[in-house]
């Protein structure tokens, strides 16, 4: 099913979440890029949409030809997605404050199951975290990122496969539900423990050392990797070269490699734990599958549990 964010009388965010109760079913979600749109659609992915498409012409676009290959592409995508997927956390935190989450945040107290030969992390090093995801990401990282404790020491830098105008809303919205600070990215962003980074949309987004500091980079004149813009590959290869930092790497729902040639070249050059959604909880089995078929992944977990295992590694 296809949906309009904008329509009469009931919107598409109202319309999804009665689909979603009465007859789950895969949606795509149609918006434009106002601000207003943006935000719709954002909260649409948090309540089980299983993905979006922005129109060609804002509000009333009557050239929808002009997305016509991605919308079917995406349809059909959309088509394999397994019911029971949607339903799952599509009430996740809608309402919740930062302050309410700070307040609810418990240690976890269960034993993460992780394989015996863990990889080594220095205890005196810096610690960087990366996340890389694509269809489904946005409820998945309301999943993860809202259950890190703002105490961790390490800053935390994402890509979501997202056009510009809608990972601004995705980071305020996370912000909002989140113990931890998230913020769209912007170029010069010194790197802080506590706070998570996302990539713009048009943006790929690279990470730059000068002197002690660790900064942001963007840049909108790379060719996008794999139709993506910004790449998790692209993010991945530049913290490579930051060789002082131990880094965990995060690969969780999506569709097609993005984030599998970086994880290479992250596991080469450093000290490195990479952790990928298992297949029970993705909505598409893609990235994760593409990374764990390298042998460099070294743990497989639920979405629910990602936040537990990146902690494990992080004081």
């Amino acid at each position: 099913m296809t949906l309009d964010v904008e329509m009469p009388q009931l919107n598409g965010l109202e319309a999804l979440k009665l689909i979603m109760v009465d007859c789950p079913t895969p949606v795509v979600m149609l918006s434009s890029t106002t601000k207003a749109g943006a935000e719709i659609t954002v909260e649409a992915m948090a309540n089980g949409a299983v993905d979006f498409i922005a129109k060609p012409s804002g509000t009333i676009s009557l050239d929808l030809h002009k997305i016509k290959d991605e919308l079917i592409r995406k349809v059909i995508q959309a088509a394999a997605v397994p019911v029971s997927k949607l339903q799952k956390n599509t009430s996740l935190r809608n309402m919740i404050s930062k302050k309410t989450m700070m307040e609810k945040y418990v240690e976890p107290k269960r034993t993460l199951s992780v394989q015996q030969s863990k990889p080594m992390m220095h205890s005196s090093n810096k610690k960087l975290v990366l996340i890389g995801t694509s269809t489904g990401g946005p409820r998945a990282l309301q999943e993860v990122v809202t259950k890190i404790p703002k105490t961790i020491d390490a800053p935390i830098v994402i890509v979501q496969h997202m056009p510009a105008g809608f990972t601004k809303s995705l980071a305020n919205r996370l912000n909002q539900l989140s113990e931890i600070t998230v913020k769209e990215a912007e170029h010069g962003d010194i790197l802080q423990a506590g706070h998570a980074y996302i990539a713009p949309g048009g943006y790929h987004m690279k990470l730059q050392k000068t002197g002690a500091v660790m900064s942001v980079k963007l840049d909108n004149i790379e060719a996008p990797r794999g139709g993506h813009r910004p790449a998790v590959d692209v993010l991945f290869e530049s913290a490579s070269a930051i060789k002082e930092l131990d880094k965990v790497a995060v690969i969780m729902t999506g569709m097609g490699s993005d984030g599998t040639k970086g994880l290479q070249r992250l596991k080469e050059t450093g000290h490195v734990v990479a952790i990928s959604e298992s297949a029970d909880t993705c909505v598409v089995y893609g990235m994760p599958k593409a990374a764990f078929e390298t042998g460099l992944v070294d743990d497989v977990e639920d979405v629910d549990d990602i936040a537990q295992a990146i902690m494990k590694y992080i004081p």
